[in-house]
């Protein structure tokens, strides 16, 4: 427990303190955020804001699970997997916000961000089977039975690209999506510290524990709960009016650190839930799509969900607001569904 919190206090004052720093430096190397012009009026005054603040995001948290060391001395192969899948999306997405900022373009293209969302994919889903030792089948709540093979891979390839993609899509007003994954990391805190004390390896009973390491499930807590700080301490800078912008370095980093722990807690398919805003915000560009597409006319205003709702007049920090409740209920529903779980098969406790 004590690593746990060190972990989470350290990403935060790492965050905190570190965001002023970049702000300062992206500023001076001209790392400003480009504005849709085709979006809500309101919104081009935040033109040229220093964005990549997902570097920070990302350092905060290796260095919170670095520092989480003293108090638990339990290196896992799963919370380095995690934290490697998102230290190599921060990457791809920095690649692509430099991109961005220095040629005026619109980044990378969307087949080569799925090029390199593959070979993250790939490589993770791999390593996590041969190293870190998770078995192949669907979960849920917990390990359906369903073994999915070699279309593991594949598997895990949709839900690392589909979760950091999604978080990217939310990230368009001032800590929505900071403030959202805030909240998802610290359901995924509780989660695998829940597993880690009723661990089957501990001598509870097999009816309810869970068929993973203590060890393992220990330090995917750890990591959870710097990503938690971190963004959490980025918030302070990123809320509305924003200071600084995470970019596609911070987005697709925390989509894929999401998906990773979903992946490592054998809880794959709750993450759908977790992450309801997400999952939401990614649907209404899909309807948006195929909508357009089929009848020529649009299903909403504009796409994503949280800019339909402005172009009626909502004003932005409304927005925010009401969509981090929707995230808070999200989490609240998907912890609910994981307790039930567990006191439904004898657990008390």
């Amino acid at each position: 427990m004590r690593a746990i919190l060190l972990a989470g206090g350290v990403g935060f004052f790492v965050a905190l303190l570190g965001s002023p720093i970049a702000i300062r430096l992206f500023r001076a190397w001209g790392w400003g955020q480009r504005i849709r012009e085709d979006g809500p009026r309101g919104h081009l005054e935040k033109m040229g804001t220093p964005t990549m603040g997902g570097i920070v995001i990302m350092l905060a948290v290796l260095i919170a699970y670095v520092a989480a060391r003293p108090a638990s001395e339990r290196v896992t192969a799963a919370g380095l997997l995690v934290l490697g899948v998102g230290t190599a999306l921060a990457i791809l997405g920095a690649v692509d916000d430099l991109i961005n900022v220095r040629q005026r373009s619109l980044g990378l293209s969307m087949p080569a961000k799925l090029i390199g969302q593959a070979v993250i994919s790939i490589a993770f889903a791999y390593l996590a089977l041969h190293v870190a030792h998770v078995n192949e089948q669907l979960s849920f709540i917990r390990d359906t039975g369903l073994r999915l093979g070699l279309l593991f891979y594949l598997w895990v390839f949709i839900m690392i690209a589909a979760s950091s993609n999604a978080v990217n899509l939310t990230d368009g007003l001032d800590g929505l999506a900071s403030g959202s994954s805030a909240l998802v990391f610290a359901a995924y805190v509780v989660i695998a510290f829940w597993e880690f004390r009723h661990s089957c390896g501990a001598g509870i009973s097999p009816q309810f524990c869970y068929d993973l390491s203590a060890g393992s499930t220990l330090d995917l807590a750890i990591v959870g709960a710097g990503a938690m700080g971190a963004t959490a301490g980025f918030l302070w800078w990123n809320a509305a009016p924003a200071k600084i912008f995470m970019g596609d370095t911070g987005s697709l980093a925390i989509g894929g650190m999401l998906a990773a722990l979903a992946l490592m807690t054998d809880t794959q398919l709750l993450l759908l839930i977790l992450g309801g805003l997400y999952a939401l915000e990614a649907t209404s560009v899909i309807v948006q799509v195929v909508v357009f597409r089929t009848t020529k006319r649009r299903a909403f205003r504009m796409a994503p969900l949280h800019h339909h709702f402005e172009l009626l007049g909502w004003p932005e920090f409304t927005v925010i607001v009401r969509f981090w409740i929707i995230a808070g209920l999200a989490v609240a529903f998907g912890l609910g569904l994981f307790y039930a779980d567990f006191l439904a098969r004898g657990g008390t406790g």
